[in-house]
């Protein structure tokens, strides 16, 4: 009789090991929420629309998009951070939000590494060097040696001070030595308005509210930080081709929730993340957005997070920016 016990401690055991494998199968039941943490009509809010939609098909489920603004995103990214670790509650990640915020603000409230589970990226965006028609340099290595000529002189547009233009920016001149005057703006819009109209003569920002100007050729396409040529832009060469091999910046987008979510919910959440990332009409609409599609592990995503987070803290560090 004193067996009993034991063999029903082992029975109990074993029933609670295949309780999160059975959850994953029946995994959702309800809808799940896929909080933006910016306002709707962002390139962050699109990529979530495009992928509720699919996710939701998918699911068998509806995920819901739920804008919670506020904070340069870090009142959204907290809110997840601090939910139900259940699958229920996901988050658009976004170079910003996971790499860039973290070091930026002096309180942002959560840790990119310990408070999030990756789930899988979804698409990268590249940042350009745009300019006006008018200004004299027509490659990189053109615009540095004007800027070194006219120290001090030269005006560079971005978008607030922490977005990856801002960054861009900064990470332009810590690379290249270079003495230029940042002009941030309190958005992309106001930027793309200045250049247009020649108040400052080029700026660091993604392409989808130029892309029309582009094409038009009201505006020109310098470089862009990405490894490789944009298929929206095929014509216009990388940063490494034109002779800045360590200048990169690429915007991330990714699924997260919160850590201690089941791994298998992660896993499923993965596959199907995979599969509609890989739909031509997903990556169709990827595109047009301005951003290219991208599929990874869970791992992948992971380490991604680390990699951008490590770079871009270290550079906030090293010029002591710091946001209340």
């Amino acid at each position: 009789m004193s067996r009993w016990p034991k063999v029903l401690a082992s029975i109990a055991f074993a029933l609670t090991a295949l309780v999160l494998p059975a959850s994953a199968q029946t995994y959702p039941t309800r809808a799940v929420t896929l909080v933006v943490p910016y306002p709707p009509g962002g390139g962050v809010d699109a990529m979530a629309r495009i992928v509720a939609e699919k996710l939701s098909h998918a699911l068998g489920q509806q995920v819901v998009v739920d804008n919670r603004g506020g904070g340069g995103g870090l009142i959204g990214t907290r809110a997840v951070a601090r939910a139900a670790p259940d699958g229920y509650t996901l988050l658009l990640g976004h170079t910003g939000t996971m790499s860039i915020n973290p070091s930026l603000y002096a309180s942002p409230g959560f840790d990119p590494r310990k408070d999030f589970a990756a789930i899988g990226l979804i698409a990268s965006m590249p940042v350009v060097l745009i300019a006006h028609p008018s200004f004299p340099a027509k490659t990189i290595r053109e615009v540095i040696a004007l800027a070194k000529k006219e120290a001090g002189k030269l005006n560079i547009g971005t978008s607030a001070v922490g977005t990856g233009g801002y960054m861009s920016a900064e990470l332009f001149k810590s690379v290249t030595g270079t003495q230029v005057n940042l002009i941030p703006y309190k958005g992309t819009a106001p930027v793309m308005n200045d250049l247009l109209g020649g108040h400052v003569p080029i700026a660091f920002g993604v392409i989808p509210p130029a892309l029309g100007n582009l094409q038009s050729g009201a505006l020109r396409a310098i470089a862009v930080a990405s490894p490789r040529r944009t298929a929206l832009l095929p014509d216009v060469p990388t940063f490494a081709e034109s002779g800045l091999p360590d200048f990169e910046a690429v915007l991330h987008y990714g699924l997260l929730a919160p850590a201690g979510t089941p791994r298998p919910i992660i896993e499923r959440l993965n596959a199907e993340l995979r599969n509609l990332v890989a739909d031509e009409e997903v990556k169709k609409r990827i595109h047009l957005e301005g951003g290219d599609p991208l599929t990874s592990s869970a791992d992948e995503y992971t380490a991604d997070v680390d990699k951008e987070e490590t770079k871009w803290s270290t550079l906030i560090r090293k010029l002591n920016l710091k946001v209340e």
